[in-house]
């Protein structure tokens, strides 16, 4: 997948890796729509900016017919706050799966056509390695990872025959203020050496997507995806 001269949309620009996404395509010389439920807080010279909410039907559908060119959909949005399941509040986990499941569900639903009538073109679901070890303190996101993970196989099939290549993008420890929140929140120490800094990510993103890979993982990533053929285990920091 050729990325200069293409034109993507990345879902949760206004920030975190998301915002490194819209930055580093632009650097790739692609046109890139940078969206955000906020647009005001897109700050992402050279982007044009959509406001988008990937859990509303009708933000869905409006920006598919605004952005009817697109042949690189970069699905990076989500909730990733659910807290635990049996603890958990039962409205933070629904948000956290109807984000991270159902709203990249809608994406790719509404955006399959478009990548079709453009030549197939490319997407990519950003996951996270607790898909594979789950996390203490937030398993409502690990739970969505898993589910997305399997939506993520599932659409790669469906969409092989249009020529549209399904890539995952499944990380560890991505240097936001999200996970720093998280681990204030839960008193979880960080191994510094194990974060990633979001625009390494989001290069090593695109280096893979450019090179056809279905599956682009980080070192955490290579591990849990190893661990699966052993006992299960909780992602340990």
């Amino acid at each position: 997948m050729k990325l200069h001269g293409a034109t993507a949309l990345v879902t949760g620009s206004n920030r975190g890796l998301g915002h490194h996404f819209a930055v580093e395509l632009l650097a790739r010389g692609a046109k890139v729509y940078a969206t955000a439920r906020r647009p005001e807080l897109v700050e992402v010279p050279g982007a044009e900016v959509l406001r988008l909410d990937i859990t509303d039907p009708a933000s869905v559908a409006e920006v598919a017919e605004l952005a009817g060119d697109v042949d690189v959909l970069i699905n990076n949005a989500a909730d990733t706050a659910g807290g635990n399941l049996v603890s958990g509040d039962l409205d933070a986990i629904r948000s956290t799966m109807d984000s991270n499941y159902y709203g990249t569900l809608a994406m790719i639903r509404a955006f399959a056509p478009i990548l079709a009538r453009n030549g197939g073109g490319a997407i990519l679901n950003v996951l996270s390695a607790a898909a594979w070890t789950t996390v203490d303190g937030n398993t409502a996101y690990a739970a969505a990872k898993s589910a997305e993970w399997g939506l993520t196989n599932g659409v790669r099939i469906e969409l092989a025959d249009q020529g549209t290549l399904v890539a995952a993008l499944v990380p560890g420890l991505v240097g936001t203020q999200t996970l720093f929140d998280f681990a204030e929140r839960t008193g979880i120490p960080l191994p510094e050496d194990d974060v990633v800094d979001p625009a390494d990510l989001a290069r090593l993103a695109l280096d893979g997507l450019e090179a056809g890979d279905i599956e682009i993982l980080d070192r955490i990533g290579a591990d849990a995806k190893a661990g699966l053929a052993g006992p299960p285990r909780a992602f340990a920091l």
